[in-house]
């Protein structure tokens, strides 16, 4: 997504808006693993509310992973 500085003199320049990236260990007590996932900090807070498990088998529906 692109967007614009805007600097005080309403000079506007390019910027690109990045997602803000973590890396983060998960434990999945369903497959005995821990599991090591790049994700955005709204997927963490969706994690934390649907659960790992779930969130994992949703991706595995859409296509984005494969489970064991």
């Amino acid at each position: 997504m692109f967007g614009h500085y805007v600097s005080h003199s309403n000079r506007k320049t390019k910027r690109k808006f990045l997602p803000n990236l973590k890396k983060k260990l998960f434990y999945v007590p369903e497959l005995d693993e821990t599991i090591e996932l790049k994700v955005s900090t709204s997927a963490i807070r969706t994690i934390n509310k649907k659960g790992i498990y779930a969130y994992l088998k949703e991706l595995h529906n859409k296509g984005e992973i494969k489970l064991n």
